[in-house]
């Protein structure tokens, strides 16, 4: 059975953070959204890329994700393609994140933006920035897999 029969469809994919952070935790989240962004996002018109959560005043939010104006509406009905949305996220979990954001110095990144039962979803990611030793050690990890898969390919 495949994803998308089971209700779950993902969006947008933020694989540049994956590249740029060391991810050690995941977090589930709704997002507050206006009606247009929905099905803008339906459409996978979305780019998670610069985007960023931050936790103020006990509430999450996310910000810098660009959703695409919904093409079908009219200019008074559509919404701003980068403003402020806020994050839907349990008391406990909010106040989990606060300490760990403010006291380690870590960073809250959207990873992938899916559809589960209907509902638009974010995975946030509790991440660290990486070296640019990491990284260069992330490339040729990637290239020698490459590599091998290659060989194996062919034999």
């Amino acid at each position: 059975m495949s994803d998308q029969s089971k209700g779950f469809k993902v969006v947008a994919d933020n694989r540049q953070a994956r590249f740029r952070y060391e991810i050690l935790e995941t977090y589930e989240a709704g997002i507050e959204l206006k009606g247009t962004e929905v099905k803008s996002i339906r459409e996978s018109r979305v780019n998670l890329r610069d985007g960023y959560a931050l936790v103020r005043n006990g509430e999450a939010w996310l910000l810098n994700v660009h959703v695409s104006p919904y093409q079908s509406s009219s200019l008074y009905f559509n919404h701003d393609p980068v403003r402020t949305r806020k994050l839907l996220l349990h008391k406990q979990e909010i106040s989990k994140l606060v300490g760990k954001v403010e006291q380690q110095g870590l960073t809250l990144v959207p990873l992938k933006m899916y559809l589960k039962r209907g509902l638009v979803k974010v995975s946030l990611g509790l991440c660290k920035g990486k070296k640019l030793h990491d990284k260069r050690e992330t490339i040729k990890r990637r290239q020698d897999e490459r590599e091998m898969a290659r060989v194996v390919q062919r034999y």
